[in-house]
């Protein structure tokens, strides 16, 4: 399967740290990769180093077949990568339908992408006159996800989407994601094993800013001592 996105041997400091000691990570298209890893492995500075947030000093990253790394963030974005990230980014003071408008990248993107945005949030055309302070947390969720969802993106970069829910939004959130997936191809960071291995077909296990195992996501589910060994979780 053709890989949509490539990062080759990423090297990221933040300050005079140093995060990313060889990442690499392929994404195959249109299907859902989770990006695993305990807590403080470098998944997140994964995501960030992808949209050039964290630029790498060392490595590629290479996107629908041309490399990216080097440059600014909105460039990258402008490609058709769309970004959720784990602090439910909302404009809390302005109501959902303003949530969603500003989110636009060309006059018109939310018109065109309305049916598939409520298809998946339903209760999001419901709430559509209330502030971002007015919504749960779950709603909030929903609504960081609408929002990368406003323009039409190659890519989404979802992490830690089911982060603080009640398991019934956990749920919920699972059935928008893999909806989702046929319509995008997802890079998933999500701490919670159950959840991941639902959605996900493809996994790559990041351990202190290192690659250390990637494969298709049923073998891994057999591989009980990588489990136990980088993820705790069995």
């Amino acid at each position: 399967m053709d890989n949509l996105l490539q990062v080759r041997d990423a090297h990221t400091f933040i300050g005079q740290f140093h995060i990313l000691q060889g990442v690499t990570v392929n994404v195959p298209q249109g299907a859902i990769t989770a990006l695993l890893g305990r807590n403080g492995a470098g998944k997140t500075t994964t995501l960030k180093t992808i949209l050039g947030l964290t630029p790498p000093r060392q490595g590629q990253v290479i996107f629908d077949g041309q490399e990216i790394q080097g440059r600014h963030t909105f460039d990258i974005s402008a490609l058709g990568i769309g970004f959720v990230p784990d602090y439910r980014a909302i404009f809390r003071d302005l109501t959902v339908a303003e949530n969603l408008q500003i989110a636009e990248r060309k006059q018109g993107d939310l018109a065109r992408r309305q049916e598939l945005i409520f298809g998946l949030f339903p209760d999001l055309k419901r709430l559509i006159k209330l502030r971002g302070t007015q919504l749960s947390g779950g709603q909030q969720q929903m609504l960081a996800i609408a929002r990368a969802l406003v323009a039409e993106n190659k890519l989404l970069l979802i992490d830690e989407p089911t982060e603080g829910l009640a398991p019934v939004l956990i749920e919920q959130m699972m059935k928008a994601i893999l909806q989702l997936s046929a319509e995008t191809t997802v890079l998933l960071v999500e701490q919670n094993f159950a959840v991941a291995t639902q959605l996900a077909k493809y996994y790559v296990i990041v351990e202190e800013g290192r690659t250390v195992k990637s494969g298709a996501m049923p073998d891994l589910l057999k591989d009980e001592a990588t489990i136990h060994r980088y993820l705790g979780a069995a």
